[in-house]
């Protein structure tokens, strides 16, 4: 593979990657942006003939076909950086209970209705800490649906487009009791989980029931730091969570700790209800899993720390928003006697990306795409 040459205008690249990411007419849809060929449409033996600058962009010209491709210096210069995951630990703001204390307060959901700016703030909290709260959310049924549907879209499961947690007479799940929960992700049994989580409280009068919440991500990095050995068990051992009720029967094997391939914290399972027990196979002993349960167990221990446990109570109207594959959420036990009544859905991290992508898009392409569909319209409505 031949490469381009060295240029003051043009880093050193593949000619083929450039030749790929031509943009011209002949090579990419207007509309979509989408390419129009594939690799195999491209010479094998493509190389770059001329380099030269045109103001802000470099005009290269390939061969052995003579295409010619026009990019921006400032797409040259992304390509000379290496692709960043924006779900690893190094772009998240890892916290614990004091750091997070101070987002607290939350925002309220009127102004995040009607001003841009406010709501692109909670959805770059959501992405880059976890989580968020929003206040003054109507007390009415299926309001945690309009929170959802303003990030990104509702992912419906098993338990419906959304879920009631309050104690049932015969629960078919731990959630539906007054029982005590310890940190978790929900879903774990679940391929893909449902990456974000809302719950909006309607409800809440009984003694405890009070919400917590751990930055799993942060509890992982401290395992990493104080034992090594179990961050690398955990890693690397493949769990299975199962659920199942009279209409569905689920199943997941994945790590606890999902890491990427350069070893950074990625994604959280952890769920002491519905793990199943381990299976070390043919070539395993009980050594091995005795190795993997201390593992477990030190994990859990981290989790549990009170620096890290972030705890407060919701009131009528607020409704927590989280990342479930790092956020574990938790729930003291409360009384038999009053009503707490939440209601929850699940969404998903792209749509969030993706409605803040556009939020943060310049406000004069806004107004200019505005301008087009006017003239279509107009245009239209002439004809």
């Amino acid at each position: 593979m031949k490469t381009a040459p060295v240029d003051p205008a043009l880093p050193l690249l593949a000619a083929i990657l450039l030749r790929d990411s031509c943009s011209c007419p002949e090579c990419r849809d207007s509309g979509s942006g989408q390419r129009l060929g594939s690799v195999t449409d491209l010479p094998a033996d493509v190389s770059v003939i001329e380099a030269r600058a045109i103001g802000d962009s470099v005009e290269v010209i390939f061969g052995p076909d003579g295409h010619r491709a026009v990019f921006s210096r400032a797409w040259l210069a992304e390509q000379g950086s290496p692709a960043e995951d924006d779900r690893i630990e190094d772009a998240k703001r890892l916290w614990t209970s004091r750091d997070a204390a101070a987002a607290l307060p939350g925002r309220s959901w009127p102004r995040y209705q009607a001003d841009e700016r406010d709501r692109a703030r909670c959805l770059d909290a959501l992405l880059r800490d976890g989580f968020f709260l929003l206040r003054d959310v109507p007390c009415r049924a299926g309001a945690v649906l309009d929170v959802a549907a303003s990030m990104g879209y509702v992912r419906e499961t098993n338990y419906g487009r959304l879920f009631d947690v309050r104690v049932e007479a015969t629960p078919a799940n731990l959630a539906y009791t007054g029982l005590p929960i310890g940190p978790h992700t929900d879903n774990p049994y679940r391929d893909p989980v449902p990456t974000v989580q809302l719950l909006h409280c309607l409800a809440t009068a009984v003694e405890g029931g009070d919400s917590g919440l751990v930055d799993g991500f942060l509890a992982a990095a401290l395992l990493r730091t104080e034992d090594p050995s179990a961050f690398e068990i955990l890693t690397r051992t493949p769990v299975t969570f199962a659920y199942r009720d009279a209409t569905a029967e689920l199943r997941a094997t994945r790590p606890m700790i999902g890491v990427d391939p350069r070893g950074r914290i990625r994604e959280i399972r952890f769920n002491n209800r519905s793990m199943q027990p381990p299976r070390p196979g043919r070539d395993g002993s009980p050594e091995r899993t005795a190795a993997f349960y201390a593992a477990y167990r030190a994990f859990a221990e981290v989790i549990r720390r009170p620096d890290l446990m972030l705890t407060f109570r919701l009131g009528p109207g607020d409704c927590m928003v989280f990342d479930n594959t790092r956020v574990l959420h938790a729930r003291t036990g409360f009384s038999a006697t009053g009503r707490r009544h939440l209601q929850g859905c699940y969404a998903d991290l792209d749509g969030v990306a993706s409605a803040l992508a556009v939020l943060r898009r310049p406000r004069a392409a806004a107004v200019r795409g505005a301008v087009r569909a006017a003239v279509r319209g107009a245009v239209r409505a002439a004809v």
